[in-house]
């Protein structure tokens, strides 16, 4: 064991570097200023209101620069390069506590190519994004007439900046400053800065964009409710009928253990019991299997530990934050993958990216800010290469030389019994169709919160609601992969472990169909990139969250399993 410690150590020590410089170039503010100090305004991308992900740089509008030129700092993390985020110096010299009047820092001279981008913009209802002491300000490019013949550039930037002692709590825009898009003319942009003090803490300057009408509505506190409710009567339920079921069964079981064998061999036996020798048997396809589960712990233990981080730090204060930290999670949490997976787990990651690879092309072909840049997919791959790879192998080698020998209640017979024939609601194929359908029932309500949050213009933070949605997503799968495996082996079908997986796992089908309602009646995107990029994100996510429900689902089957053949004397 002394070679996988050392490769735990240096894969450890290895993504103890890389993390180390995005955090310290995140931490470069302080958030704490001087009077007459610098403080900079970020310009981060520009794209239509209707499609969150189809952004660009917004300097790829013919928007001028202001005259200064120079910065004394600027940083970007992982999570912020993944994301899109494209953060360039607007040239507004704005200093700390320092009030600018209205002052004109650049001028646009307008042809008609620039024109006709402007035009584009504003028909399209172009916004862009800035940043100021990482608070984010929105504005729109400009607007039309009422009869759209005639367009109007906004060129007045009114920033009011509220701030508490030494730190800046508070930013405020208002675009004025109409002017007609003549072509061959010149418009000059101007800005100005007030500043105020304000009451309100640091900690707190990021409520104002929260929205708690919306997520803390009653309808998402009758979901939740609604959802715990389904989760007491289900497992009452399951907890009745498989423990009566199951006390006949051991009655009947005992009974015949008293008969003689001729008796026995004249008896009518059927039931679970009688695939015994058989339901032990390795599944078909046992790398692909086993490496599926080791996967879907591997999300599991990514998505608890970081809604639970979620719930301690405001993650959503920090541009990124949230990204940077599930990949930190899951390149630590590599070692469960192996460990309860075994082997195999470089197949796991094909279609993700697949997916990635297709969205990133298209991001290129349209010169969107969503480009990953080439960099940041050398950083993501030495990740992969030399820090998930090692960990994972350090975990299976673990899991082989501790929980890796067989140690069934019963023995497996050389020879598969036949699988008799049942009634159609019965096949595996029908089981696997309707498992997911409790599962999906007690999340959807939730799925249209997170949908909401990621494809619109709301900041997801109720993650104590998501914790509980994840706990009875997971009892629901649970109890439901119990149920259709125990009517499985009743019709003694012992091809229980894929069917308790997929029976699972087909919760991401109807969340991807639910993706489809989702992006035709609540949303108002259009275009080649944006749906590529919804549906393609959209199929990503749906799938690790079959693997996960999958996963646990078989997990809790498996202990169900061995727990019901334990208590069986087997000859």
């Amino acid at each position: 064991m002394a070679a996988p410690g050392r490769q735990l150590c240096g894969a450890a020590a290895l993504l103890l570097l890389l993390c180390l410089p995005l955090r310290a170039r995140a931490d470069e503010h302080e958030h704490t200023y001087q009077d007459k100090e610098e403080v900079v305004l970020w310009m981060n991308t520009v794209g239509p209101y209707h499609n969150r992900q189809e952004t660009y740089k917004y300097f790829s509008l013919p928007f001028c620069v202001g005259s200064k030129k120079s910065i004394s700092h600027y940083h970007e993390t992982l999570g912020e390069a993944l994301q899109g985020v494209e953060l360039e110096f607007s040239g507004l010299d704005i200093k700390f506590k320092d009030d600018v009047m209205q002052t004109t820092y650049c001028e646009i001279d307008l042809d008609k190519g620039r024109r006709d981008a402007f035009v584009y913009a504003i028909k399209n209802h172009y916004w862009y994004q800035m940043y100021i002491d990482d608070l984010p300000i929105w504005g729109i490019v400009g607007e039309a007439d009422e009869n759209g013949e005639d367009y109007y550039l906004w060129t007045y930037k009114k920033l009011e900046i509220g701030y508490n002692g030494n730190r800046i709590v508070d930013v405020n825009l208002t675009s004025e400053g109409k002017v007609k898009l003549v072509p061959n003319t010149k418009i000059q942009m101007s800005y100005s800065v007030k500043w105020k003090k304000s009451d309100v803490k640091f900690e707190d300057r990021f409520d104002k964009y929260l929205d708690p009408s919306f997520f803390q509505h009653r309808i998402h506190w009758f979901s939740i409710f609604n959802s715990f409710m389904m989760v007491i009567f289900l497992v009452g339920l399951v907890s009745m009928i498989l423990m009566r079921t199951l006390r006949k069964d051991y009655a009947r079981y005992s009974k015949e253990e008293e008969m003689d064998d001729m008796d026995r061999d004249l008896g009518d036996e059927y039931g679970w019991k009688q695939v015994h020798g058989d339901v032990f048997r390795p599944s078909s396809h046992p790398l692909i299997f086993s490496s599926l589960i080791g996967s879907g712990c591997q999300i599991f233990a990514v998505s608890l530990i970081v809604i639970v981080v979620a719930m301690i730090e405001d993650l959503y204060t920090e541009r990124g934050s949230m990204l940077s930290t599930a990949i930190f999670v899951y390149a630590a949490t590599s070692p469960v993958n192996g460990y309860f997976g075994g082997s195999l787990y470089a197949r796991q990651g094909a279609m993700v990216c697949g997916t990635a690879f297709f969205i990133n092309f298209i991001a290129i072909y349209y010169h969107a800010s969503r480009a990953i840049p080439f960099g940041t997919m050398v950083a993501v791959c030495c990740i992969c290469f030399f820090v998930i790879l090692p960990l994972n192998l350090v975990g299976t080698i673990l899991g082989r030389n501790l929980s890796g020998q067989p140690n069934f209640p019963c023995r497996v017979n050389a020879v598969p019994r036949p699988i008799p024939e049942k009634k159609w609601f019965m096949e595996p194929a029908v089981i696997v169709c309707l498992g997911g359908i409790l599962p999906f029932g007690s999340i959807f309500i939730e799925m249209y919160f997170i949908f909401t949050s990621f494809w619109a213009y709301k900041i997801y933070y109720v993650y104590g609601f998501m914790m509980l949605v994840l706990v009875i997503l997971c009892i629901v799968t649970v109890c439901v992969t119990i149920v259709c495996t125990y009517f499985l082996l009743n019709a003694e079908d012992y091809r229980w472990q894929w069917t308790s997986f997929l029976s699972a796992a087909s919760t991401a089908i109807y969340v991807y169909m639910y993706s489809f309602y989702y992006y035709f009646f609540k949303t108002k995107m259009y275009g080649l990139f944006q749906t590529s990029f919804y549906f393609g994100y959209m199929a990503v996510f749906s799938t690790a969250l079959g693997i996960m429900c999958g996963a646990i689902g078989y997990m809790g089957t498996s202990a169900f399993v061995r727990k019901i053949y334990t208590n069986v004397k087997i000859d």
